[in-house]
């Protein structure tokens, strides 16, 4: 198992319980313990975990998104196939909003060769568009949420509602037939809302590891969504769902 998906495993146990031990963790992974102590300290540094005797303990609150670093070691393969997939539906000229987050990192690298105006609301995405020779790079103010380097606030959500996009691709923390799209951190729900409202096309971009989630706060229904782009993954019962509200799911091919 490679450190990215043995990082996802130990995600995975933490959201179940409070604490893991490094011994049950080498056992069950086939590692070391040095191997284990490596990952555990990694998380450490990242504010997930305390590191105890024999162990660790969640730092993180119930339903609380791991931070950025941790999510973009995450799927990484399935983001970059779901990125290739959203750069596809884009027609050159067109103004388009990048939502924060891991996934939409990926469609801002895969479009910086294109000709489009894009307003993104993660500094990372605008920091790899800074230089892309065809871009029209517009940034929308605000505060900076710390740590995911988002744009969140409200002159952020004013400098959006002023503005119209052919096309919002949109992140998330949940998407579900029952709760629709949610996302964790307050503050992003009225800058996604926004975005959301002053777009043409509305574009959901996640990995299947986001079906049947459901995060604190509910951004939009299902119906609300004009196409969702996701991996092969994706439940045949939320696929389902989605193609009865009229959303168009596009699966990137592996």
């Amino acid at each position: 198992m490679e450190s990215s998906d043995r990082i996802r495993a130990i995600m995975n146990a933490l959201r179940v319980a409070d604490s893991v031990s490094v011994a049950e963790l080498a056992i069950a992974h086939g590692v070391s313990e040095m191997t284990i102590r490596r990952d555990l300290d990694e998380l450490a540094q990242q504010g997930v975990v305390r590191r105890v005797r024999g162990g660790a303990l969640s730092l993180l609150l119930r339903g609380e998104e791991p931070p950025f670093g941790v999510r973009a070691r995450e799927a990484v393969e399935a983001k970059r196939r779901i990125a290739a997939e959203v750069a596809a539906l884009l027609s050159d000229g067109e103004a388009v909003l990048l939502d924060g987050g891991t996934t939409l990192l990926e469609v801002a690298r895969a479009v910086r060769d294109r000709r489009l105006t894009v307003l993104p609301l993660g500094l990372q995405a605008a920091q790899e568009l800074s230089a892309a020779p065809r871009i029209r790079l517009v940034l929308p103010g605000g505060e900076v949420r710390q740590g995911e380097l988002n744009f969140v606030g409200p002159l952020a959500e004013a400098s959006i509602r002023t503005l119209r996009f052919d096309t919002a691709v949109i992140g998330c923390c949940g998407l579900s037939a029952e709760h629709g799209l949610t996302a964790h951190d307050l503050p992003e729900l009225a800058i996604k809302q926004a975005a959301i409202a002053s777009a043409r096309r509305v574009v959901a971009a996640c990995d299947s590891g986001k079906f049947g989630r459901t995060a604190f706060g509910a951004v939009c229904p299902l119906d609300r969504l004009d196409v969702v782009v996701t991996d092969e993954g994706v439940p045949q019962e939320q696929h389902d769902a989605l193609v009865a509200a009229g959303v168009v799911v596009r699966v990137a091919a592996p």
